[in-house]
């Protein structure tokens, strides 16, 4: 089974250069700045809750860690796939085949799963965590981002076994705040294992 009906939802950047990105994006794509800290930037230019979104490496790892070293550029491409459902169900076929994502993690506004093809490319295949888009945008004015941006992990066998035992989709897709943040993790990480 492939990945069923992804649909392109955004593009998430490295950068050392923060201020100047927002801007350039800003001006080209006539972008909006949905929710942003000193490390993260989310913007979008339609009806999506994000079409873009940016680390600030030097804000990541203030040290000069591993992070700080990332190259720019592309982190990962991001799709949107129809349901919960499908996400895990074609999750279980892709372990099956031995494609595993190196990251599983509700972000709160949209639940994914992260792989790296043999190339070390990222993608991110998500589900939205609301009903609308309009309910996902408004995760990001909402005070629970602030307290986590990035999320918290997950098991996706869990999910699917609760899943086939009656839960809801929408039971799932709530983050639960008291869960540990989730670190940010990424292309140098996953190759490293």
């Amino acid at each position: 089974m492939a990945m069923p009906s992804p649909k392109l939802a955004h593009v998430f950047y490295r950068t050392h250069q923060l201020e100047a990105m927002l801007h350039w994006y800003r001006a080209v794509f006539g972008a909006e700045i949905v929710y942003r800290n000193p490390a993260l930037a989310f913007l979008t230019f339609d009806d999506e809750h994000h079409r873009l979104a940016f680390a600030d490496l030097g804000v990541i790892a203030p040290d000069g860690g591993d992070a700080a070293q990332a190259p720019v550029g592309v982190d990962h491409v991001a799709y949107e796939v129809p349901s919960l459902t499908l996400l895990l169900e074609t999750w279980e076929d892709l372990k099956a085949k031995g494609i595993a994502p190196y990251w599983c993690v509700n972000h709160g506004m949209s639940a994914s799963l992260y792989y790296a093809d043999p190339d070390g490319n990222q993608m991110e295949f998500s589900v939205d965590c609301f009903a609308s888009k309009g309910e996902c945008r408004d995760y990001f004015q909402g005070d629970r981002i602030g307290a986590n941006p990035v999320g918290t992990e997950y098991d996706p066998a869990d999910w699917l076994a609760r899943l086939r035992s009656g839960a809801s989709e929408a039971e799932l897709l709530a983050i639960d705040l008291a869960a540990p943040v989730s670190p940010i993790r990424g292309r140098l990480e996953a190759l490293s294992a």
